[in-house]
């Protein structure tokens, strides 16, 4: 029986993602194919390439650095995440990235964009994170705060935008049960966002905007179809035991430390369950 994973985003809250993943390489925990949106695809691939601790070691050491993340890349550039320090001097030189490692796992990793012209989602198998690291970039290229990454002539930005939790696109390619890590508490609904900001790409990206107006309901929509499918067993959901309170551009080491520290927690209180759910026919 195929099993696939299902990364939900969510910025530093990702912190969350890294892990729980880390306790699924140190009991190997395996499955067949993964999917990450935005943070969930930008964390996920250091599970393929099996680097425990690497996520909240760099985030805590880059992080704060007002060149990496925050205001002054975003007036530098137009992205509040620094492209080149983020995506090419921290994984390829400062804190490296094992790509040998994840193109030899073995396990197809999808990460999801939504193209800025159609608002749908696009589902990009990352074969190789230096040689795709633009698909990468573009899944968590936040609205409002990052350029558009253009990829063989197309236009993307956060995977977010159209598919949250892509785990109906995951049952499609053919798995018959999910692993779906959240980073949003079981009581979490999204609300509406502000008419006035989604304006800001009314005019040049139609499509988009309308996206981020309907977006709150599709969202909550996900999260309902997900608890019947927990309750069906057809699905494994590691959700926040609580809410977790960090900003989206959180800088402060102790406050990513806290976050990744309740997913080990959070990971390992239902590891026996999990074991129990992928040993099921």
């Amino acid at each position: 029986m195929k099993t696939g994973l299902v990364l939900e985003g969510g910025a530093m809250r990702g912190m969350y993602t890294a892990g729980v993943l880390d306790i699924f390489l140190d009991h190997h925990i395996l499955v067949d194919c993964a999917v990450g949106v935005s943070a969930g695809a930008l964390f996920g691939v250091n599970y393929l390439s099996g680097q425990k601790g690497r996520v909240i070691r760099y985030s805590k050491r880059f992080n704060p650095d007002k060149n990496y993340l925050g205001i002054l890349p975003l007036l530098n550039e137009g992205n509040i995440v620094s492209t080149k320090y983020a995506y090419e001097e921290v994984p390829r030189k400062l804190d490296p990235f094992d790509d040998e490692s994840y193109k030899k796992s073995g396990i197809p990793f999808y990460a999801v964009a939504t193209n800025i012209e159609t608002a749908n989602p696009e589902y990009m198998q990352i074969k190789s994170v230096f040689t795709q690291m633009d698909m990468l970039r573009a899944s968590g290229s936040m609205p409002f705060v990052s350029q558009p990454v253009e990829i063989n002539g197309q236009k993307y930005l956060d995977g977010a935008i159209s598919d949250s939790i892509p785990f109906e696109w995951l049952l499609n390619q053919g798995c018959e049960k999910l692993i779906v890590v959240l980073t949003r508490d079981i009581n979490y609904r999204k609300k509406p966002m502000s008419p006035a900001l989604i304006k800001l790409y009314a005019r040049k990206y139609p499509q988009i905007a309308k996206r981020l107006l309907e977006r709150h309901t599709l969202y909550n929509h996900s999260v309902e179809k997900l608890l019947q499918l927990e309750k069906a067993e057809k699905a494994f959901v590691i959700r926040p035991s609580k809410p977790i309170e960090i900003g989206r551009i959180e800088k402060n080491p102790a406050k990513l430390q806290k976050v990744y520290e309740l997913g080990l927690s959070d990971a390992n209180t239902n590891l026996m369950k999990l074991q129990d759910f992928l040993r099921q026919l």
